[in-house]
């Protein structure tokens, strides 16, 4: 695995690793590690830090709704997927947006604070685009694991074990 790669997932795996954390497990020097990683932001590889944060366990009376929606569209000539993309990343609301194949033909996943506010941001604001034929929304009613990050530590359960 090239160094940079291996640089790559272990900020993957934990953003929060320090220079010499990385140069420790990589067997680099620091300053290897700290150059490596300002070329590939100056670059654009690595795009942004992100914390991963289970909405379940915030104690807030506030709602989180996240849905993914499923998109069909419809190219003409001067239209691309990309331009469709432009269009739509725009959004606040729109957390990831994705070119799949498959049976539809972008993955969007919206947040907003309740089913209303999501629901009213895909009829009014997504679907009305003219090349977007159909839109199909699943809300997100539990994560058990993000970004590679499982949330196994909040077991709701409190049934009996009993076997008969």
């Amino acid at each position: 695995m090239s160094s940079r790669r291996e640089i790559l997932e272990l900020l993957r795996e934990n953003a929060r690793y320090t220079t010499e954390d990385i140069a420790h497990m990589t067997g680099q020097s620091a300053d290897e590690i700290e150059s490596a990683i300002e070329e590939l932001e100056e670059a654009g590889v690595i795009r942004g830090y992100q914390a991963v944060v289970d909405w379940e366990a915030v104690e807030t009376e506030e709602e989180r709704v996240r849905a993914t929606v499923e998109l069909n569209v419809t190219l003409d000539r001067e239209t691309s997927y990309a331009d469709i993309a432009d269009r739509i990343a725009k959004f606040p609301e729109v957390t990831s947006l994705r070119l799949i194949s498959g049976d539809y033909d972008f993955d969007l996943e919206v947040e907003g604070d309740s089913m209303r506010e999501v629901s009213h941001f895909i009829s009014n604001k997504i679907a009305p685009i003219p090349e977007i034929t159909q839109t199909v929304t699943h809300y997100v009613m539990d994560s058990y694991k993000e970004r590679g990050v499982r949330f196994d530590d909040r077991d709701d359960d409190d049934r009996l074990s009993v076997s008969p």
